[in-house]
């Protein structure tokens, strides 16, 4: 039954709850109000905030803007935490604010490989209009 559970798609509450986390995080880290050395003068971007379904767990997925040192900045804003539940607390409007933990954001990297792909030789090769056609498949049903 867990298992099921797991793979619903979230509620229109959780993703909700989570947008607006997203953006009282977002506003938090723009004024700059954390003081953690490991912050300072990095600009982070949340990305997605993952809420549980009982609205009392929630994962931020974050990138250092740039990919610098995305392991010091999610270290430093699981200590930063409590102090961003404060202020989530204070702007958005819920019954319990989620406990909240950070994680690498891997679309970048995933959007870099896949565009890797498509710039490819293989791939131009394929798309482009001018390249004959692989002779050991020809595409003339006379030559077939």
């Amino acid at each position: 039954m867990k298992a099921r559970e797991r793979s619903r798609a979230p509620s229109v509450r959780q993703l909700r709850v989570g947008e607006e986390i997203r953006h009282c995080l977002a506003a938090v880290l723009n004024r700059g109000d954390l003081r953690d050395p490991d912050l300072r003068g990095v600009s982070v971007t949340v990305s997605e905030v993952r809420v549980s379904p009982d609205l009392r767990n929630a994962t931020a997925f974050v990138m250092p803007l740039g990919g610098e040192r995305p392991g010091e900045v999610i270290k430093a804003l699981d200590r930063a935490a409590a102090f961003l539940k404060r202020q989530i607390a204070r702007e958005v409007q819920l019954r319990n604010v989620p406990n909240l933990s950070f994680r690498r954001d891997e679309t970048y990297d995933e959007a870099t490989r896949i565009d890797t792909i498509l710039r490819s030789s293989d791939v131009a090769r394929d798309l482009d209009p001018e390249t004959p056609d692989d002779p050991r498949n020809p595409s003339d049903p006379a030559e077939r």
